[in-house]
């Protein structure tokens, strides 16, 4: 099970939004914790008080003077929730809120609250919970008070919903505050992964302007953390560009060199053996598919723009002069001002191999057609001649040449296969609607 996704964006927005929620999580709990201390020191000075005005009534002696035990608001009110009692060594002294009934201690332990246990009960108050008779929670502060007959113990007690009721009011706004902060910060994270992400579209767009060559290098000056990545990346252009010029001259002065000797063969052999002479031009013609792929791969031959109609137009008229013997009809459907990524020798060599090829197989008639599909340029051309097997094209299609044994569509149509998928493209073959071949030749479009 994975568990973060494929995309780095996705990772970002993953681990920030937890993060995010842990972060909200603790900061509503803290605000929380700090809201009942605030709440609850309120309550603990209230009941101070209460106990400090109490403890006056405590005497040396360890008597108690019921004059000095003043009830502060609201403890002198009956049914109020807020009591203090004073247990002395000698007597009691409850508030009026009481009537007369004694206080309920904090459940502890031990009997600490006996006399024996007082003096580990600190002078100073410290709070204690418990509930009342009613089941209700109550908040204790208890202090003692040391006399000469022992130590008397004060506790002053008030209802815990007195926090509670402020602490559970205030939690809703927190926590709608705190679902909107997450909101935001969500927002806010959003918009923060786009403009942090955006240098990486930029450098993909560079990277497919290299690619389809309209620059030579990539040129990023920020951020400066993608810098060092622009570096290598020019420098493996460098590098291919290298790699390639190099292939491409021992390529190119492979053919140069053959080329010579084979057309001086080639006139030696003009009044001679028709095999060889056959087999001369088809070595000249593999020179010449050599030559060409090695000016196709130059870097910047795919970025030309070639205007495609006129290239059309001119081989249609050319093929109708070169078999005009054969009185093949051409039915033609160009659209206008259609532009090809394409080297211009290359193009003519493609279209005329598929023309040609169409042309010496037709019987009647020879479809031409363009149009743009998809930012690429479609140029059909479809005979009705006697077409070829599904085995054939298959041949083809893995790069096999039918003319390697024989006479047939297979030397043209591989060149131009080649050269096709050299600039980005591909040629497909098929059944015509006439029972001939059916090419589709797919250029990338200047757009």
């Amino acid at each position: 099970m994975r568990l973060l996704p494929r995309s780095l964006a996705g990772r970002l927005l993953a681990t920030a939004a937890v993060t995010i929620l842990i972060a909200l999580a603790l900061a509503a709990a803290a605000i929380g914790h700090v809201l009942e201390r605030f709440v609850m020191s309120g309550l603990d000075d209230r009941l101070d008080a209460q106990i400090a005005v109490v403890a006056r009534a405590v005497g040396p002696d360890g008597t108690l003077d019921p004059a000095k035990a003043i009830d502060l608001p609201p403890f002198d009110q009956p049914g109020s929730g807020w009591a203090w009692e004073v247990i002395g060594p000698g007597a009691t002294l409850r508030s009026a809120s009481l009537n007369g009934t004694n206080l309920p201690l904090p459940p502890t332990p031990d009997d600490r609250f006996g006399p024996e246990r007082r003096e580990h009960i600190p002078e100073r108050p410290h709070p204690l919970e418990g509930v009342d008779a009613g089941g209700q929670r109550i908040h204790y502060r208890i202090a003692h008070v040391p006399t000469l007959r022992g130590d008397a113990l004060v506790l002053a007690a008030g209802p815990r919903a007195i926090v509670d009721r402020p602490i559970r009011a205030a939690m809703v706004p927190l926590l709608l505050s705190v679902l909107l902060l997450g909101g935001f910060l969500a927002v806010a994270l959003v918009v923060q992964l786009r403009i942090g992400l955006r240098p990486l579209a930029k450098l993909r767009d560079r990277v497919a302007e290299v690619r389809t060559g309209r620059v030579r290098h990539i040129t990023v000056e920020e951020p400066t953390e993608l810098l060092p990545l622009v570096s290598e990346l020019n420098a493996l252009i460098d590098a291919n560009e290298t790699a390639v010029a190099r292939a491409r001259g021992h390529v190119a002065n492979l053919a140069h060199g053959l080329k010579t000797p084979l057309a001086t063969l080639k006139l030696d052999l003009a009044e001679g053996d028709g095999r060889l002479r056959e087999q001369v031009e088809r070595m000249e013609r593999q020179i010449r598919h050599h030559l060409g792929r090695a000016r196709a791969a130059e870097p910047g031959a795919a970025a030309a723009r070639v205007e495609l109609t006129p290239h059309l137009n001119d081989l249609i008229a050319a093929m109708a002069r070169i078999h005009a013997y054969r009185d093949i009809t051409p039915l033609v459907d160009l659209a206008p001002a259609l532009e090809v990524r394409c080297d211009a020798q290359d193009l003519d060599e493609m279209l005329g191999n598929l023309l040609d090829n169409a042309w010496r197989h037709a019987r009647n008639q020879v479809r031409i057609s363009t149009r743009v599909t998809d930012r690429m340029v479609r140029i059909d051309i479809a005979d009705d001649g006697s077409g070829m097997t599904p085995a054939q094209i298959a041949e083809i299609t893995r790069g096999h040449r039918l003319d390697e044994r024989g006479e047939g569509h297979g030397f043209g149509l591989a060149i131009s296969r080649e050269l096709a998928e050299l600039h980005g493209g591909t040629l497909e073959l098929g059944a015509s609607a006439d029972g001939g071949l059916a090419v589709v030749l797919n250029l990338p479009g200047a757009v």
